[in-house]
């Protein structure tokens, strides 16, 4: 005969048949810590900052290394020296040429996020231009360009007008600035060229690997594989390099020159293998390729003009009467 349970559902004989609702709830096991924890003196208190995780939060962060203006374009033209007229120095320099650098567009931090500079140089047949970017040329009244590249900018002080030139002006002598350009391609390489391995020994014990890498990582004790970013042969150069702090020695805003202080020098009384040194300030790329010119972001903002038309040196008396 089947038991009978009583009205509150506390002295039923079968448990599986009492309503859930009635079931008492019982805490189920944990662990439990037996000492108290520590107090972190990181993460607590009354003058902890707000929590920046947004995007004017980070642009604030970056606003200190952001350039007060925008860059410029050139072109690697090769290398030259010149002579310190107070200590007769003679010192290495690298030639750089701007070609038609104008102001294509704007990055405005309302329709993009950010504030920057879009900035072309040089030409290029339209034939040889994509139809959505000779429309993006036709929209701002600017030549199609050989090369099309964008520069951060603070705010929109730094905006210059679309269709402005910048001439080799923009930079004054003694000033620093930093130079980007792509190193020498020189296609797949060794690990003893690319990475500077010692190689396996030259006689005892080794035939015809001479040049090879070696072991590429261990078997049991590493997980039978090849970590995540071990130097191997591969492809070498080819790569945008950054040289910081570059002094401008000389700048020829008729040619549109900007002689940059650096390049491969010959130490005197050197070993072989270190007679070519790079001196600071080099600037990587073969010749004719494009350089990337801007305000050294570990340096004090030169005291020079944002304005193109306060750039520009002061025309002189004579040729502007010769040429009225």
């Amino acid at each position: 005969m089947a038991s009978k349970a009583c009205h509150n559902c506390s002295s039923v004989l079968l448990p599986f048949l009492i309503p859930r609702f009635c079931l008492q709830n019982i805490s189920k096991r944990g662990i439990k810590s037996i000492s108290t924890p520590r107090p972190n003196r990181f993460n607590h208190g009354q003058n902890l900052p707000l929590l920046q995780s947004t995007t004017a939060a980070a642009l604030e962060r970056k606003r200190f290394t952001t350039p007060l203006r925008t860059g410029a374009l050139g072109t690697k033209k090769g290398m030259t020296a010149m002579y310190d007229p107070e200590t007769g120095r003679r010192f290495p320099c690298t030639v750089v040429q701007m070609d038609r650098v104008q102001v294509v567009a704007h990055k405005t931090r309302q329709r993009n996020g950010y504030f920057a500079v879009q900035v072309g140089s040089g030409w290029k047949h339209p034939s040889n231009v994509t139809r959505p970017l000779l429309g993006h040329y036709a929209e701002h009244k600017v030549s199609p360009k050989r090369h099309l590249v964008e520069f951060k900018v603070q705010d929109e002080n730094g905006l210059l007008g679309i269709g402005e030139t910048i001439g080799a002006s923009w930079f004054q002598e003694g000033q620093y600035v930093d130079a980007r350009a792509n190193s020498r391609g020189m296609g797949f390489a060794g690990g003893m060229k690319r990475h500077g391995f010692h190689g396996q020994p030259a006689s005892h014990g080794v035939s015809l690997t001479h040049r090879s890498m070696g072991s590429a990582g261990q078997s049991q004790g590493g997980g039978s594989r090849v970590y995540p970013g071990k130097k191997m042969p591969g492809r070498m150069g080819g790569e945008q390099v950054t040289t910081q702090n570059v002094k401008v020695v000389k700048v020829d805003d008729e040619k549109g020159l900007v002689v940059l202080y650096g390049g491969l020098w010959s130490k005197p009384h050197s070993a072989i293998r270190n007679l070519f040194t790079l001196c600071a300030g080099s600037i990587a790329g073969p010749d004719g390729c494009l350089v990337k010119l801007s305000d050294a972001i570990k340096k004090p903002w030169p005291d020079i003009p944002t304005n193109i038309l306060e750039a520009q040196p002061a025309l002189d008396p004579a040729r502007t009467t010769a040429r009225a």
